[in-house]
């Protein structure tokens, strides 16, 4: 876990406190002029899905963007596990009515929204009735692997990007964590790369703990190839089809990567932790978390 991070002990000014206050500083009045706007995708975020220490950080990250003077938004799935009474959730009925397509199917998403406890920014939850009301996450009761989770994968990341078309929100940053979001990264820069709404967008990529073994299924990169843009050479990164292929994915794709555990699978420690023109952020248990402000702050600049 990062060093002080703790859902008890947080506090915005204690970065004030420390030696990275010039950071933080110089962050905001960079700011002052145009307010950036960062937009965070995730398949987890505390307090609504917590299943790696990474879903805690993203929290913080977002909490701390929006109290440096960013514009903050967060996209995530509504699985069946998430409370919607005990965290507020409703629907926007503007967002709502988005039809997914995928291999000449259709897919309707509801959007529903919440306010970050003790924050002031919205989490959007993407909501499928046949794919992420289901009571638990990747696998059943009895631990068995979804077969349509490549399918679910499919839908959260190019719903996603259509639900920020419908909201007409140029995001400066996109940062992106969890495998569930590796297909954004490479959506943006192919089937997306036309679109005005990502035309200035830099994308950030995190890859995390390794938790699963499992394929996606031999469909999956059919299902992945959403419009003419997407080939074999786009999908070729992904060929793995599993946890690994989707952090190799995301990393390829990405403008920035950064690392956020410490048991990262070693092919993906050697093969991204330098790369010629990306910024790397390597993992730092010890981190307050403002080397990742500066970060968003040199791509968005």
């Amino acid at each position: 876990m990062f060093k002080g991070l703790t859902n008890n002990n947080f506090n915005k000014n204690q970065y004030l406190c420390t030696p990275f206050k010039k950071t933080i500083s110089a962050f905001n009045q960079a700011q002052m002029s145009t307010k950036k706007r960062i937009l965070f995708i995730a398949n987890e975020m505390s307090p609504y899905l917590e299943m790696t220490e990474f879903s805690e950080i993203v929290n913080k990250l977002a909490v701390l963007s929006n109290d440096s003077n960013l514009e903050v938004r967060c996209i995530m799935p509504r699985f069946g596990v998430i409370n919607e009474r005990r965290h507020r959730l409703h629907e926007v009925v503007r967002l709502s009515g988005i039809n997914v397509s995928i291999d000449n199917d259709d897919y309707p998403l509801v959007i529903k929204v919440a306010s970050l406890p003790n924050a002031r920014l919205q989490v959007y939850f993407l909501d499928n009735e046949d794919f992420f009301k289901r009571k638990s996450v990747f696998a059943d009761e009895k631990d068995v692997w979804f077969e349509d989770n490549g399918l679910r994968t499919v839908l959260f990341c190019k719903g996603a990007l259509e639900t920020v078309k419908k909201f007409g929100w140029p995001p400066d940053i996109i940062h992106c964590s969890g495998w569930m979001t590796g297909l954004i990264p490479m959506f943006i820069k192919s089937a997306y790369k036309k679109e005005p709404v990502f035309g200035n967008s830099k994308v950030i990529y995190t890859i995390g703990q390794t938790t699963f073994k499992e394929k996606l299924g031999a469909d999956f990169l059919k299902l992945a190839t959403i419009n003419d843009h997407v080939t074999k050479k786009e999908l070729e990164a992904y060929k793995e089809i599993n946890n690994v292929g989707m952090f190799r994915g995301g990393a390829t794709y990405a403008d920035a990567i950064t690392f956020g555990a410490e048991n990262i699978d070693k092919k993906l420690l050697e093969e991204f932790s330098k790369v010629k023109g990306k910024k790397v952020l390597k993992y730092n248990a010890e981190s307050d978390l403002t080397d990742y402000l500066q970060l968003y702050n040199d791509l968005a600049k």
